[in-house]
C-alpha cells in the first residue's frame, strides 16, 4: 500500500489522485502506476479546470498498471482507491487474485465483480500514509 501511495504523488490530476502497485507470484514488485494522461501527451493549460470535461481523458492507475505485465504474472495489486468497474474488470482479465484499497469508492461494481471471480477485495483502511 505504501508503494501505491508514493505512486500516487505521482498524478498529474490535482482532484483525484490515484495510485497502484502490483506483486508477482513471488511477492516481488512488479510494477507501480497512477493515473494521468496518456504518455507525451501535454495538456494545455486550461485543461484541468474544468474536471467533468478531463475525466474521460484520464487512464486510469490500474490501467496503466497492467500495461506494465503479462496476463498471469501478477498476483496481488494495492490501491489508494477501490477499483472503478472497468478496472476491475480489467484485473480480473489479467489473472489478478487479490486487491487491496484504501479508500472505498461507492460507484463501483467491484465486489460484486471479485465475488463472481473469486478474487479477494479487501479493503486496508488503517494503513498508515506518509504525510497525513
Amino acid at each position: 500500500m505504501a508503494l501505491a501511495h508514493v505512486a500516487s504523488l505521482r498524478s498529474e490530476d490535482p482532484y483525484r489522485k490515484v495510485g497502484a502497485a502490483a506483486l508477482d507470484w513471488d511477492n516481488r514488485v512488479i510494477g507501480t502506476a497512477y493515473n494521468g494522461l496518456a504518455p507525451g501527451f501535454d495538456a494545455p493549460a486550461d485543461f484541468w479546470d474544468d474536471r467533468e470535461a478531463r475525466q474521460k481523458f484520464m487512464l486510469h492507475a490500474e490501467v496503466n498498471l497492467c500495461s506494465l505485465f503479462r496476463r498471469g504474472e501478477a498476483k496481488l495489486v494495492a490501491t489508494t482507491t477501490m477499483p472503478c468497474t472497468a478496472c476491475m474488470q480489467t484485473l480480473c482479465a489479467y489473472g489478478i487474485k487479490e486487491i487491496y484499497y484504501r479508500e472505498v469508492y461507492h460507484v463501483s461494481d467491484a465486489p460484486e465483480i471479485a465475488k463472481l471471480y473469486g478474487v479477494v477485495l479487501e479493503r486496508v483502511a488503517d494503513f498508515p500514509v506518509f504525510g497525513e
